[in-house]
């Protein structure tokens, strides 16, 4: 929460700065689930979050922006700019808002260009992707992966030393792309065992992102952190955003 607040203070301060501030008590915000197909298409893979109604993505519209977020506790909203600022973020349906909404304010900003998922084949070129994303970068790292993307954790892993978290009981103990998956419990132990951090970027929504800073290089993927990312100075790998 603390954290979250950080990022709220940051959004008070744009909203001035471009001139929106006048627009707060119009009713501009709205959010809504989408469905899987909507959120993903249909990628050649069936096996990710989103298709097996683990999670949701939510989208919230800005004016001409949209702007997406995962969450576990997906709903609808309807409201102004100045509510969804003001949202207590209790829970994670309340993040997912806030941070969806943040999504498309810095869309309609022009501050970030990708809040919106990749669908289809994307997903599957996005993980091929990421292997030459982090050889460049960091040479042959042990990656800890935090929240389970099946497609990204079977590339990876051949080849790299790979350990992957994550916060779904139906997957800790099985092993996914000949990776045996952890419980989130043993997140620390792993991020000390590794040179790179790869996480979900739902971290910000599920309130776990602060434990992960800090003590090695991390690399957020996906839509969710986009603002976030832009705002915090993080680093955000997401090849195949809309």
């Amino acid at each position: 929460m603390q954290f979250l607040e950080g990022i709220r203070e940051k959004l008070y301060r744009l909203v001035k700065d471009r001139h929106l501030s006048g627009e707060e008590e119009i009713k501009v915000v709205s959010a809504r689930p989408l469905t899987p197909e909507e959120a993903i298409g249909r990628p050649e893979r069936r096996d990710f979050p989103l298709l097996k109604g683990k999670e949701s993505m939510i989208q919230a519209s800005f004016k001409d922006a949209c702007g997406q977020a995962y969450t576990d506790m997906p709903g609808n909203y309807q409201g102004t700019l100045k509510e969804v600022m003001a949202l207590p973020l209790r829970n994670n349906y309340e993040r997912a808002i806030f941070i969806a909404t943040l999504n498309a304010v810095m869309r309609h900003l022009k501050l970030v260009d990708k809040t919106v998922h990749c669908r289809d084949q994307e997903p599957g070129r996005c993980a091929v992707r990421l292997v030459e994303y982090v050889r460049e970068r960091f040479g042959s790292p042990r990656i800890a992966f935090i929240g389970l993307q099946p497609a990204m954790v079977a590339c990876l892993a051949g080849h790299f030393p790979i350990r992957v978290t994550d916060l779904d009981p139906d997957n800790v103990g099985q092993r996914k792309g000949g990776v045996m998956i952890e419980d989130a419990r043993h997140t620390e132990e792993i991020i000390d065992w590794s040179d790179l951090v790869l996480a979900t970027g739902t971290t910000a929504v599920n309130d776990t992102l602060l434990a992960l800073i800090g003590k090695k290089p991390v690399i957020f993927y996906g839509v969710t952190i986009s603002g976030i990312a832009r705002l915090a100075g993080y680093e955000q790998y997401c090849s195949f955003g809309h």
